[in-house]
């Protein structure tokens, strides 16, 4: 299996190569050459194996050239009861109607990041190895809230590596912040820009692609790479959780083998619902793909009409993970609607930077429409929902999830679909106390964040996560906040170049 740029169809690279880059020195992103296949029988066999074990299936089709005791080396360091409060990893909880939410969030940040950055550091480690790097790896990283932490979690004091996190100042939680800034290890850098999330990630991706600190790193021996979706090494293991709720559904007498199901995800960057795209093309029998948006609702647009627009009013929303304009991976997607020809993506994605907007052929608008569902919500609804969910059901959703929830709600009233439905929940309630309490109940504006957490952990009698409930006792480490124009001199006086 190699790897290809969706800007230059001629880069033929392995998947430790790809990993350890992170993206393709034209701009582009890493696509594999093809996309393996399973059959029933692979996903019969999958239904009795532990996580590690249904994640290694899935690595040994993308990483060929891992042998099988370092995809082992990776998974059983990562996925094992001492980084999640359970021994499943994930959890499929039975919300109404054939209807499951797929708990992601019950790692050490307490978001669904966790399941890709807990083994992206023994993936980049493993692959530097292979490839006979001799250069510390600096990980740069854009966040809206939830990678930046669980990055620098994963990424804590990694031998041979250092990492640097830049948030937006005013567009994460009070407990993402927290936790960023607390963050503990020798090799980590946190630091907020005023702007964006995509003024950050745009940042990244400008000093990934300038050869002057291309060069500068290289004379000091250092090179970059990154922990964002943009990396394969995140994409794949994402892959990974959608082919074992299936195998689990199956395994547990819940859907018939072969039977299809819808999948809701709540997203801005593309990166997980783009995951759960590739394990329906392996062969996981997937009926409709449901993209869920925010008030930010860009992705929306373009899959009801094919236009992708960024030059619209950007919206700070209760679910901040979701305020994206530019989203990433959806340029994986279209490089393969597009038939990989990666002069049309070049077309597509220059356009958007020059003018903020594109528009596909006919040909993709009517392939998104096949595959996709798109709709959104605001804040008003996701917090309609939050309470709508608690009432009914007990289950308290945090403001990413009731985003999918709502979503598939209007999406089932509108077509009648009763197919057996998977929603990815991406974070737990307690990272966003304030908002899911005004949801569920009155409270006093002048509570800080753990005073919230044990306000909802008193309504909603769920339990607090242990690594959020120590937080409060953790001191300050990183108070920086730069203008966005000033993210490159940061990284390299951070570097000591």
């Amino acid at each position: 299996m190699y790897y290809k740029s969706t800007r230059d169809s001629s880069v033929n690279v392995t998947s430790a190569q790809a990993i350890a880059q992170g993206i393709s020195k034209d701009g582009g992103l890493f696509v594999p050459s093809e996309i393996p296949k399973i059959t029933f029988n692979d996903i019969k066999n999958l239904g009795d194996m532990s996580y590690p074990d249904r994640a290694a299936f899935v690595f040994s089709k993308y990483l060929t050239d891992f042998s099988e005791a370092e995809i082992r080396y990776c998974v059983d360091n990562a996925y094992s009861d001492k980084n999640f409060d359970t021994k499943n990893i994930c959890e499929l909880a039975h919300l109404f109607d054939g209807t499951y939410m797929l708990e992601l969030w019950h790692g050490p940040t307490c978001a669904f990041k966790d399941m890709a950055l807990q083994i992206l550091p023994y993936l980049i480690t493993t692959s530097a190895k292979k490839i006979k790097l001799n250069k510390k790896i600096v990980i740069l990283v854009a966040t809206s809230g939830d990678t930046g932490k669980a990055a620098l979690e994963g990424f804590k004091d990694v031998e041979g590596t250092q990492i640097m996190v830049f948030y937006p100042a005013d567009g994460v939680s009070k407990m993402q912040k927290k936790q960023m800034i607390t963050q503990e290890g020798e090799n980590v850098a946190v630091c907020a820009i005023n702007g964006n999330f995509d003024d950050a990630q745009n940042g990244v991706k400008s000093i990934f692609t300038d050869s002057e600190v291309e060069n500068e790193l290289s004379k000091n021996g250092f090179m970059f790479s990154s922990a964002n979706s943009i990396n394969w090494g995140r994409l794949a293991p994402q892959i990974v959780y959608y082919v074992s709720s299936y195998a689990q559904l199956v395994y547990n007498g819940k859907i018939e083998l072969g039977e299809k199901i819808n999948i809701v995800v709540p997203t801005g960057n593309f990166g997980n619902i783009l995951a759960a795209y590739y394990a329906k093309k392996m062969g996981i029998p997937v009926n409709k793909l449901i993209c869920a948006s925010n008030s930010n609702n860009v992705l929306t647009d373009f899959i009801n009409t094919g236009v992708y627009d960024r030059n619209r009013k950007f919206h700070t929303t209760i679910s901040p993970s979701m305020d994206i304009l530019i989203s990433s991976n959806l340029e994986r997607l279209l490089y393969h609607l597009c038939g990989e020809d990666d002069s049309q993506i070049r077309e597509w994605f220059s356009s958007l930077y020059d003018c903020g907007k594109y528009e596909v052929s006919d040909e993709v608008k009517d392939v998104l429409r096949k595959e996709f569902y798109a709709g959104f919500c605001d804040d008003s609804q996701t917090k309609a929902c939050i309470k709508e969910q608690f009432d009914k059901y007990s289950y308290v959703c945090d403001t990413h999830t009731a985003v999918a929830v709502k979503v598939y709600e209007d999406y089932r009233e509108k077509t009648k679909d009763k197919t057996k439905t998977i929603i990815a929940s991406t974070a737990s309630p307690y990272k966003f106390s304030n908002s899911v309490l005004v949801a569920l109940s009155e409270i006093d504006q002048a509570m800080d964040e753990f005073e919230l957490v044990d306000k909802l952990n008193e309504v909603s009698k769920l339990d607090i996560p242990k690594s959020l409930a120590e937080l409060k006792y953790k001191e300050i480490r990183f108070n920086d906040t730069i203008e966005k124009n000033d993210m490159k001199a940061f990284v390299l006086k951070s570097l000591g170049i």
